[in-house]
């Protein structure tokens, strides 16, 4: 989906053969709202990265789940996921599915019996694909090849524009049937997904109320970020409210924070300013590995050996290298903003899954039965001796990350502007909880957790804000443990700096749990390994809830600098442990059977004026 191709009009009506309105009315009747208000604001879990069967890849891979599906098994009903019953421990708060825009119109002829197209041959070869092998043939052969050779995008029985409005018209509506505020949000949203030579320049749009266009924007209509900013410029011109976030950087081949526009321009002011106003957040961590850091180029962060699904390097051409990963990019988000005066990188951080099975947020590890792309990864014998196509081996894998959000209701228009303003964290799946301010005069603690979130925001800025002081800041950081999970190991606040042409950063240790916490700043390593028969973690070490008010020993208020919070939980078993005890297989002695699962803030800058 590299190369920038026109869509092929027809003459048929698909909206109308199939008695479905082309768009959505910006009038149509709201919902009734009596959504609790939370005025400390609460964290809200959801699902900001899935595919369903809309998705032609998610399809041809055997996702025969649409919207409706995916928003119901979200609530926490078991569905039927390539063959197998299946269901998420716990509901979500909020989802958006984000189906790839590039092939909307191919799906509405593949998935809806009796739309133009469905008996078309190459369309009944792609629904009756017996197995993974077959299916990859014939989407190489008719999406691919094409593709590559620099021709036309669609299929043989591609109907035409009025498909793509049609499918993106079944999405809406199950977007709305679904939306009960307060209680369950959906969100109106897709994924644009272009990559160029193999390198992930991927964006999920998300728009703030119903109020959305007839259809959405592609990358064959636009394979640069640019021309997709400007189109969502022209949907904001019309009174569309529409922001954009990129994922994985770990696969970008340098070129999501590059030091260039994808046309090959340098970036300039202008750039700076649009890029920071259309994508206020980044994927921190989904299926296909971690974008934080790689132990590569952070030998000094001991933590940063973290599910970063190291075989991506055998595929595509990729390689890793450090301008691939998200603490760098906020790096030179900095150094930007004292060349520029603008921050084109300034992300606060969400995470998701990516999930190709319709299954929003399946991320528990010991719940992981049918995996996340179809046919590829579907049961655990399967899992343990194969590759997701063109990606990475499987069991380099990751069930991908949580997005949560600090809002004061569950609708809407709250989770969204709050993910507008950065008030969000990522998790590695569990769903601990974090605060994360800085400002002054803080107290060293407090009586309970309503006056410590008070004084967080009475005195200071949080997550996602820019602290504006001249003394250095005091950083109020709180954590609390999943309720079903183990307890929590440590909090750490890691700094990025622009020091004399250069971008460093460093990671401190602010507060463990124990007396581990020694006045040089190190940490007692703890001794907590979970049980390697059963995948039991240790329910006794570690704390259910942390706290700390840390200053920065090396403030200098003439230096621009970043600072994030991550959170470490004690070890828990991974899923390939679960899959060798529950399914009899077995990985390779390189593979990873534990891992510590952690939490990110989105950062606080300090920006000199």
């Amino acid at each position: 989906m590299c190369a920038r191709i026109s869509l092929i009009s027809t003459t048929i009506s698909i909206a109308l053969a199939c008695s479905l309105p082309l768009a959505f009315s910006a009038k149509a009747e709201q919902k009734p709202n009596n959504a609790k208000v939370y005025p400390l604001k609460e964290a809200f879990f959801g699902e900001q990265h899935v595919h369903t069967g809309v998705s032609m890849d998610a399809f041809i891979a055997g996702n025969r789940l649409t919207p409706d599906d995916a928003y119901r098994f979200a609530k926490g009903e078991e569905m039927m996921v390539n063959g197998s019953l299946h269901k998420i421990k716990r509901p979500l708060d909020f989802v958006a599915v984000t189906d790839h825009s590039e092939f909307m119109g191919e799906a509405f002829s593949l998935m809806n019996e009796g739309a133009p197209g469905y008996d078309h041959e190459i369309a009944v070869a792609f629904r009756e694909a017996p197995d993974l092998e077959t299916a990859l043939k014939l989407y190489n052969k008719y999406v691919l090849a094409p593709l590559a050779g620099g021709g036309e995008p669609h299929s043989a029985f591609f109907q035409g524009q009025e498909a793509i409005k049609s499918t993106w018209q079944k999405n809406i509506e199950a977007t709305e049937k679904h939306y009960q505020p307060g209680k369950f949000t959906t969100i109106h949203a897709y994924e644009w997904t272009s990559a160029p030579g193999g390198a992930n320049q991927h964006r999920n749009v998300f728009f703030r109320d119903n109020n959305v266009p007839d259809m959405p924007f592609s990358s064959n209509e636009g394979a640069d970020p640019e021309q997709l900013w400007a189109w969502m410029q022209t949907q904001r011109d019309s009174g569309k409210k529409v922001f954009a976030i990129p994922h994985n950087s770990n696969e970008s081949k340098g070129l999501l924070f590059a030091e260039a526009s994808l046309s090959g321009v340098p970036v300039n002011k202008e750039y700076a300013e649009k890029r920071a106003s259309m994508e206020p957040l980044i994927e921190m961590m989904q299926v296909k590995g971690n974008s934080e850091v790689i132990p590569n180029f952070w030998p000094n962060d001991e933590f940063a050996d973290f599910e970063n699904a190291v075989s991506i390097q055998k595929f595509n051409g990729r390689a890793f290298i450090k301008e691939n990963y998200v603490r760098y990019g906020l790096g030179r988000g900095i150094k930007y903003h004292a060349e520029l005066g603008v921050n084109p990188f300034k992300y606060g951080f969400v995470g998701g899954t990516d999930s190709h099975n319709g299954t929003p947020s399946n991320v528990e590890e010991d719940n992981y039965a049918v995996g996340s792309h179809g046919y590829a990864d579907q049961t655990a014998d399967v899992r343990s001796k194969a590759m997701l196509e063109g990606e990475m081996l499987i069991a380099d894998s990751s069930p991908g990350a949580l997005t949560a959000v600090w809002a004061n209701s569950n609708t809407r228009s709250a989770i969204w502007d709050s993910m507008q303003a950065k008030e969000t964290f990522a998790t590695s799946g569990p769903r601990m909880k974090v605060r994360f301010f800085a400002g002054q005069g803080f107290n060293k603690s407090y009586k309970n957790y309503t006056d410590l979130v008070k004084d967080g925001y009475e005195k200071g800025v949080p997550m996602g804000g820019d602290y504006k002081g001249k003394k250095a800041p005091e950083f109020l950081v709180w954590a609390i443990k999943d309720p079903i999970g183990p307890n929590l190991d440590r909090i750490q606040i890691i700094k990025g700096w622009y020091e004399n042409g250069e971008m460093k950063d460093h990671v401190y240790d602010v507060v463990a749990s124990g007396d581990r916490l020694k006045a040089d700043g190190s940490v007692t390593p703890i001794d907590a390994p979970i049980n390697l028969k059963t995948g039991e973690f240790n329910q006794v070490k570690g704390a259910v809830e942390l706290m700390s008010v840390w200053t920065d020993p090396n403030w200098d208020p003439n230096q621009e600098a970043f600072y994030y919070v991550r959170v470490l939980q004690l070890p828990t078993a991974r899923w390939t442990l679960y899959d060798e005890i529950n399914a009899g297989v077995k990985y390779p002695d390189d593979v990873k059977r534990q891992i510590v699962e952690r939490a990110w803030a989105s950062p606080i800058w300090y920006e000199v004026e």
